[in-house]
């Protein structure tokens, strides 16, 4: 490599200049970059805390919640399902004479869809009987539980009732912990509760907020309503998990909220109005679903309205306390005890009476044959009336001139209503037709793959149908698989349903 000379270096010592302080430049840039990178000084808090009487008093009760969620946590369990649903166009076509002349029409055959849902549940036997809301397994063809250990179980169903939204299911297993049961009827507003559960999936949550009403009603229509409204966060998911006390005791299951429609694939999610089903009520389905897989309740036989300022006024009430008795049903154990019409039941069994919602909880908690003391006004003056309860019929729910199919049967999930001239001219039915008219399907019936809305139900298991009436007294009595003759856009034909997974209850 040849030497610079000295004249190159005179003649180049401009330019070689301006290079070396370009080099040096750079260097000392990169120096005190890479300095302040590395040798920031970086000033972190002491870690004092806050401290005083009112910060131990915060927490104790943070020691308090956790010992709750420690005791309660390992009686919930996370329910997973599968239901397989038959897609179908026309009952029609499922028909073999039909097909016969015009063969497997294509997109006529029955499609299968898969569906999966998620919910909660509660261990309340060592045994593996677990409570949760019927809408969680409803259904279902495959029925999973997982334990907060991990541990997986497939569930059979012991009992459905629709009614409360209540079901019983079983693993098996045993040893199992088990949640400690508190009494629905000392709650007030403003308690503090707590609720478990699995929300979108989210396993073993706990949320804690207040009570905030008692006795909500009109949420799921044609139900048995008594709710715990709760501003504890609810959401998709939490749908069978426990609601509890501060005690660490199940005072609700819970099961539906309000929303806005807002949340993944449309499901609603929480906006501080969550609702539950009270433990008293929850331990007599139970303990009647674990026993015989059906429900049996007590049977007033009257039409209560709450008791409004007018009816106070008018009937000679203090307050607005109580049940007001619109109509005494003839015949019915009210009637036989001497209840009539305009008397307002004020006490039950001792217990106050708060409005309409109340009585028919407590009178449903109640076993039949059962006397209850009732604590009534008629025109302001206290009486004391016995009254042997009966049994509430499977429709004593359902409006006037409407029929619903009871919970258990092939028929579950239809709702009917009597065929009105209207409706015979516009569903073209002669008048010689008697029937009526299906106003709804569930569609996770089992009748729903071949029952529409519009049909006529002619009669069932072979017994005539004349009216809403006639409909319930033989969707009450039919067990098993049914036979129905059905009106299907003007034309006739047999169809037989069969009780889906999960219907029928027993053990």
């Amino acid at each position: 490599m040849p030497r610079f000379s000295k004249q190159f270096l005179r003649e180049n010592f401009l330019g070689l200049s301006l290079t070396m302080i370009g080099v040096l430049c750079l260097v000392l840039a990169s120096v005190m970059y890479v300095g302040h990178r590395s040798y920031a000084n970086i000033v972190l808090a002491d870690g004092q805390a806050l401290s005083g009487p009112d910060i131990s008093l915060l927490e104790q009760l943070n020691k308090a919640y956790e010992r709750v969620a420690q005791a309660v946590t390992p009686a919930v369990v996370y329910i997973s399902t599968t239901q397989v649903m038959k897609v179908q166009q026309s009952p029609f076509f499922s028909d073999p004479f039909f097909r016969r002349f015009f063969g497997n029409m294509p997109g006529t055959l029955p499609q299968k869809q898969i569906l999966h849902a998620l919910g909660s549940g509660v261990i309340v036997s060592p045994q593996g009987y677990i409570v949760t809301n019927n809408h969680v397994i409803a259904q279902a063809s495959d029925i999973e539980v997982m334990l907060s250990d991990k541990r997986n179980f497939k569930a059979k169903v012991i009992g459905t009732d629709k009614e409360t939204d209540l079901a019983i299911i079983k693993i098996e297993a045993d040893k199992l912990p088990v949640a400690s049961w508190g009494d629905s009827q000392g709650l007030k507003v403003g308690d503090i509760v707590m609720a478990f559960g699995n929300p979108f999936g989210q396993n073993f949550s706990v949320t804690r907020g207040t009570v905030s009403a008692l006795g909500r009603s009109g949420i799921e229509p044609g139900g048995l309503e008594n709710f715990i409204q709760t501003d504890a966060a609810i959401n998709p998911g939490n749908s069978g998990g426990a609601l509890v006390n501060v005690r660490g005791q199940v005072v609700g299951i819970n099961t539906a909220i309000l929303s806005g429609n807002s949340g993944p694939g449309g499901e609603g999610s929480f906006l501080g109005i969550g609702f539950a089903i009270p433990s008293n009520t929850v331990k007599h389905v139970m303990e009647d679903l674990i026993k015989s897989g059906k429900v049996s309740r007590g049977y007033l036989g009257v039409l209560v309205s709450n008791v409004t300022p007018d009816f106070a006024k008018e009937f000679d009430v203090p307050d607005t306390s109580g049940a007001f008795v619109q109509n005494v049903e003839p015949e019915g154990p009210a009637a036989k005890s001497g209840l009539q019409n305009g008397d307002v039941v004020r006490k039950y069994n001792g217990k106050d009476v708060a409005d309409a919602g109340a009585l028919t909880a407590m009178v449903t908690q109640t076993d039949p044959g059962s006397t209850a003391a009732l604590s009534i006004l008629r025109n302001g003056k206290p009486m004391e009336i016995k009254v042997t309860l009966g049994e509430r019929p499977a429709n004593a729910g359902a409006a006037p001139n409407r029929g619903q199919a009871p919970s258990g049967s092939a028929l579950e999930g239809i709702s009917v209503q009597n065929l009105t001239p209207g409706m015979r001219d516009q569903l073209g039915i002669p008048a010689n037709v008697n029937g009526v008219v299906v106003s709804d399907v569930d569609q996770s019936s089992p009748a729903a793959e071949y029952l529409q809305q519009g049909d006529v139900i002619q009669s069932i298991n072979r017994q005539p149908v004349h009216n809403v009436n006639d409909f319930n007294k033989l969707a009450g009595e039919a067990k098993g698989q049914v036979l129905l003759r059905v009106i299907h856009q003007g034309q006739g034909f047999f169809v037989v349903i069969s009780p889906g997974p999960g219907d029928g209850g027993g053990q």
